[in-house]
């Protein structure tokens, strides 16, 4: 495993980091979940990535549980706060008593007393930024988190964040953005910000749910017990990647994967990490077997012709537009 600083701070991350969006808790049984765990820890991995909002706030128990009796200071454990987690109007965004409230319920189900950073899932239009910023001050020097970050933010929302960050003297350190070969929208605005700012993106779906894996084939219906066949695992984010041109050009990356000796997944995770704004890449799993697969593509470096093959195969179906960088536009 290699590692990277997360922006311009001090804290060092596995550049593969081991997420549990849609599977523990909910797409597999938690034996599964924690042997997945397992096999991350033993590949060297040290940086895990979860949410309140995951399974309805089961994963993060489900990653305490995994975790429990692992140094802790040999570990960084990432959460968010902003989806709903109850019924109540204030159960959801990024007000004071929302922050406050989930940061303790996440660290009761994540059984550890802080958590290395703490990120704002989505922007929060119902709340004035400057509360949301003073609250996660207070969660720092509560001494409940370490670090503070983002995720799918705008440029000009990171830099006004920032701007509050350096007056509270709060270390805001990342953004945590969608972003594969075939989702590129951070490019132009959110990366160079990130950048001037020293903030380090960690990136999540750099499969493209899976797509950039291979596996799914234009003219065939999707393969059973995979991603795009289960409603409660995330297929409809998938959906939007299940059409004939652009599962035919991904097949056209296979050759180049194995002309580099990696597999198509490993091929994927490496060309995030060619980024050097890139801190860690997001990666989940349901079986060992695939942790011990996508770990092999730290440390991996891309030739500028390879790197150059692939954009003339995917861009015609690759994504850039800035604006896709959104959040709600009222709380969830």
């Amino acid at each position: 495993m290699e590692f990277r600083h997360l922006g311009r701070s001090g804290l060092m991350v596995s550049e593969i980091s081991y997420g549990n969006w849609i599977t523990h808790g909910s797409q597999v049984e938690e034996e599964a979940a924690t042997a997945c765990v397992r096999a991350a820890l033993d590949s060297g991995i040290t940086t895990f990535d979860t949410a309140d909002v995951y399974a309805g706030t089961k994963a993060e128990s489900v990653l305490g549980r995994a975790l429990k009796g692992e140094r802790r200071e040999g570990l960084e454990i990432f959460t968010k706060v902003f989806w709903p987690t109850g019924p109540g109007r204030n159960d959801r965004g990024l007000s004071r008593k929302h922050i406050m409230e989930s940061i303790d319920g996440s660290l009761r189900r994540l059984q550890t007393d802080h958590v290395d950073l703490y990120q704002a899932h989505r922007y929060d239009y119902s709340t004035p930024l400057e509360e949301t910023m003073e609250a996660f001050a207070d969660v720092v020097r509560a001494g409940k988190a370490h670090y503070i970050g983002v995720s799918e933010w705008k440029a000009s929302q990171i830099r006004e964040a920032h701007a509050l960050a350096r007056e509270l003297r709060i270390p805001l350190v990342s953004n945590q953005p969608q972003y594969s070969m075939l989702w590129r929208v951070i490019e132009t605005e959110v990366v160079p910000t990130s950048e001037e700012l020293g903030l380090g993106q960690i990136v999540w779906s750099p499969m493209a749910q899976g797509v950039l894996s291979g596996k799914y084939l234009p003219g065939q219906p999707p393969p059973a017990g995979s991603r795009a066949t289960d409603e409660k695992s995330g297929a409809n984010f998938i959906a939007a990647w299940l059409n004939d041109e652009v599962l035919t050009r991904v097949q056209r990356l296979k050759p180049l994967a194995e002309q580099a000796g990696l597999t198509m997944p490993q091929l994927a995770v490496a060309w995030v990490l060619q980024n050097p704004n890139v801190a860690s890449a997001i990666v989940g799993a349901s079986r060992p077997e695939q942790v011990h697969d996508n770990v092999k593509a730290a440390g991996v470096k891309l030739d500028a012709d390879l790197l150059k093959a692939i954009d003339e195969i995917v861009e015609p179906v690759t994504e850039r537009d800035a604006a896709k960088t959104e959040s709600p536009a009222q709380r969830p």
